[in-house]
């Protein structure tokens, strides 16, 4: 049987594991403790506990649950990143990014994508599986563990959960994930440092409402009209934009917290004045707590049909946006040379893996 990785349990959960195994509940407290602020990475190495429960621990759980194949740092070293094999010799990307407010992780919640955007590399496999929440949590903890051994004291202190897969098409399971690395005995990453992005899920943007986090959250938006969505986006088709909107205005209503809205600027397809126009006036009603971020385009070679917009027109673009009264700005570009969108390292160790067999 196939042991489960602690990182998986919530703090509840833990507790509940102990007294279940005759323990007393304050044991969670230490164990969190050696999990996340010590950051030990053997059951043997805590110290404060009996012989018999790290015993019992080591016979039921294992660490992380992810193995390193391969690390690419940038030029720039402003960003790292990792392609980890899970247990069952599925891959996932991890990116650490390097700003100037602190080290944010991008971690990945599902093994492949479903939701289908025509330019991305994420959705290049399909969906496998969805990730554990020890699966999630082992990314941030194994990025940790470098800096830690690195003995500069950097920590982790944001985390974007923008990596492969649909956040919440795996709800429950990154639900846990933001409870754990929020804990403020634990990683104590702050709620406002942690942005989920979701391409549209509506129904799960009304749960995420009911939640009452302090969490941010993120729209991939990517195009301003539901023909031009649901040409590049196949979400669209499910959740259009009127569906979409009725739930983020539920969730303005409910948290009266900014929402993040990200367009990836494509040469010649949603760039023009128009777009920037239908942009603006979808947004209107929301503009006081809506804030757009302009993403210059990672090419990805399945994707030809789509190239990078021009400087000048990811310019006129955010003028318009300004002119209307939008919060926007334009993304930083990370990583560029090293694969970074979410996926490429993935497709392009796949395909090696592919050439050897054969």
């Amino acid at each position: 049987m196939q042991k489960t990785s602690i990182y998986s349990l919530t703090k509840p959960a833990l507790q509940d594991w102990l007294v279940e195994n005759g323990e007393k509940k304050f044991r969670a407290t230490q164990i969190w403790d050696w999990l996340y602020v010590k950051r030990v990475r053997a059951f043997e190495d805590m110290s404060n506990l009996s012989k018999a429960l790290v015993a019992q621990m080591a016979a039921t759980f294992t660490f992380s649950p992810l193995k390193p194949l391969v690390v690419q740092e940038a030029k720039d070293h402003q960003t790292t990143k990792y392609l980890f094999q899970l247990s069952d010799e599925l891959m996932i990307e991890t990116v650490l990014m390097r700003h100037d407010y602190g080290l944010s992780v991008c971690v990945t919640t599902q093994v492949g994508c479903n939701i289908g955007c025509t330019f991305c590399a994420s959705g290049l496999v399909k969906k496998q599986r969805d990730l554990t929440t020890g699966e999630i949590v082992a990314q941030v903890l194994q990025i940790q563990h470098y800096l830690d051994d690195q003995g500069e004291g950097e920590r982790v202190s944001h985390i974007v959960v923008m990596g492969i897969g649909e956040p919440f098409d795996n709800f429950d399971n990154v639900m846990g994930f933001l409870d754990i690395v929020n804990d403020q005995k634990g990683l104590a990453i702050g709620a406002r440092h942690i942005t989920v992005s979701t391409s549209g899920l509506a129904n799960k943007i009304r749960d995420f409402a009911d939640r009452d986090s302090q969490v941010n959250l993120a729209i991939s938006l990517h195009a301003p009209n539901d023909e031009l969505r649901s040409r590049i986006m196949r979400i669209n088709r499910t959740w259009n934009l009127t569906k979409l909107f009725d739930a983020i205005h539920y969730y303005l209503d409910k948290t009266n917290r900014r929402i993040t809205f990200e367009y990836i600027m494509l040469n010649d397809v949603n760039d023009h004045p128009e777009e920037a126009h239908e942009l603006a006036n979808l947004l209107k009603d929301i503009r006081h707590l809506a804030y757009v971020n302009l993403i210059p385009y990672n090419p990805v070679a399945e994707h030809d049909q789509y190239s990078r917009s021009p400087k000048k027109r990811v310019m006129a673009f955010y003028d318009v946006l300004k002119k209307n009264g939008i919060n926007v700005v334009i993304r930083k570009e990370f990583g560029t040379e090293i694969d970074a969108a979410c996926g490429q390292l993935r497709t392009e160790k796949m395909k090696e893996l592919d050439n050897i067999q054969k």
